[in-house]
C-alpha cells in the first residue's frame, strides 16, 4: 500500500491481511461463504473463474495483476471490521492528531507558489475528516487517505484554524518521510 494506509493500519488494526495469494482468495471465499457469483463479481471476473480456482484447475497466483490488486482491496475491506470500527469510534470520540515528515509545499490564487521544502508537522485532524480517513482505509485508497489528512493539516498548519483562511490555497504533500496517526 502507500505509507499513510500503512500507517493507519499498524496503528489501527491487530493483524495483517493474510499474506500468501492462495490465503486471500481462501478469505475472500470465506466472507462470502463460497458463493462463487459474489466472488467473481468482487474480482471482476466470471463465475467459471473462480470455479476453477477452487478446484485448483486454474493457479490464483498466476492471475492478472488486475485481478490480484482487486483480491488485496477486496479482503482488505472485509478485514477486522470490528476492530477498525471500534477504532473508528474512539477516534471520533477522542479526536486524531498526525505527526510527519514530509515535503510540504502550496499552491494559492493567481498561480503563486512556495518552494515545497521538508517540514515535521504535529497536528490534530479536523473531527469532520475522521471519517473519511477510515473509510480511505476500508478502501485501501491511499490517494484518498493522502489527500484528507493532507487537508487537514492545511488546515492546522497553513490557514488559520476555525476560519476559512486563504481561498484557493491548495498544499501539496508530498515524499513523506514518515507519518504517524494516533488518538489525542
Amino acid at each position: 500500500m502507500g505509507k499513510v494506509i500503512d500507517a493507519m493500519k499498524s496503528r489501527f488494526q491487530t493483524r495483517d491481511i493474510p499474506k500468501t495469494i492462495k490465503g486471500r482468495f481462501n478469505a475472500l471465499m470465506r466472507k462470502e461463504k463460497g458463493d462463487t457469483a459474489k466472488v467473481a463479481e468482487r474480482l471482476g471476473v466470471t463465475r467459471r473463474t473462480v470455479q476453477r480456482y477452487v478446484k485448483g484447475e486454474r493457479d490464483i497466483s498466476k492471475s492478472k495483476p488486475e485481478v490480484l490488486d482487486r483480491l488485496t482491496q477486496e479482503v482488505s475491506k472485509d478485514h477486522q471490521p470490528r476492530v477498525r470500527a471500534k477504532a473508528e469510534a474512539e477516534a471520533k470520540e477522542r479526536g486524531l492528531y498526525v505527526e510527519t515528515r514530509a515535503r510540504f509545499g502550496f499552491t494559492a490564487a493567481g498561480e503563486t507558489t512556495d518552494d515545497a521544502r521538508m517540514r515535521r508537522l504535529t497536528e490534530d485532524v479536523p473531527d469532520d475528516l475522521i471519517p473519511g480517513i477510515f473509510e480511505a482505509l476500508r478502501n485501501g485508497d491511499e490517494d484518498e487517505a493522502r489527500k484528507l489528512v493532507a487537508e487537514g493539516l492545511a488546515r492546522e498548519y497553513f490557514r488559520e484554524p476555525d476560519t476559512e483562511g486563504v481561498r484557493g490555497l491548495d498544499v501539496e504533500f508530498t515524499d513523506i518521510d514518515y507519518i504517524e496517526l494516533d488518538y489525542r
